[in-house]
C-alpha cells in the first residue's frame, strides 16, 4: 500500500525551477506495522526538529528543513534542525477542499506559494527574490485513497545550502 505524492516544480514566468520529483510514502502501513522512519524528535513548544532524522515523507511539516532535493520514488526524507546547513525548508501549506481530484485546481492553488505567503515569509515578493520554490502535492491516488489534500510550499536557494530559516531573508 504505497501512497504517492508528486513533487513538482512550480511553473513560474521568468524563473526556471530546479526539479520535478515523485515521492512515495507508507506512513499508515509503517505506523501500524512498526516499520519505517516515522517522525523526528521535535521541540515540545515549537514543534521544530531538534535532531537530524530520516522521517516518513508524510511527517514533513511547516518549518522543517530538509537535506538534498530527492529524485525518484521514496518513502522518507532527511530533516535537520534549521540551524544546521540544509537544502530546503517547508514554509507554507495549503489544504485543498474535498471534492474530485483536479490537477488544474492543485496547480492553481499552488500559485499561492509565490503570492502573499511567499512575501510574508521572505519579506519581499517572489519576482524580486533570488530564492526558488517548489511544491509537494497530492496525486490522484493519495487524494482518493488517503484523503490527501495538502500542498506543501518548499523554499530553497539554487546557489546551494543555507543555514537558519529563510524567514525574513529578504533576498
Amino acid at each position: 500500500m504505497m501512497k504517492l505524492r508528486t513533487r513538482r516544480a512550480l511553473a513560474l514566468t521568468g524563473t526556471a525551477v530546479a526539479f520535478s520529483v515523485a515521492l512515495t510514502g507508507c506512513s499508515a502501513l509503517n505506523g501500524i506495522l512498526g516499520g519505517g522512519s516515522g517522525d523526528a524528535d521535535r521541540d515540545e513548544d515549537t514543534g521544530q526538529v531538534t535532531e537530524s532524522a530520516n522521517i516518513d515523507i508524510f511527517s514533513l511539516k511547516v518549518g522543517d528543513c530538509t537535506m538534498d532535493s530527492p529524485t525518484g520514488l521514496l518513502e522518507d526524507i532527511d530533516v535537520v534542525p534549521c540551524s544546521e546547513p540544509h537544502d530546503q525548508e517547508v514554509y507554507y501549506e495549503i489544504t485543498m477542499p474535498d471534492g474530485e481530484f483536479s490537477e488544474t485546481d492543485i496547480d492553481t492553488a499552488s500559485q499561492e506559494c509565490i503570492g502573499d505567503a511567499y512575501t510574508s515569509f521572505v519579506g519581499i515578493g517572489y519576482q524580486d527574490s533570488a530564492l526558488d520554490v517548489t511544491t509537494i502535492t497530492p496525486t490522484k491516488d493519495t487524494w482518493d485513497e488517503y484523503n490527501d489534500r495538502v500542498i506543501q510550499c518548499i523554499i530553497f536557494d539554487s546557489a546551494g545550502q543555507t543555514t537558519g530559516s529563510l524567514a525574513g531573508a529578504a533576498r
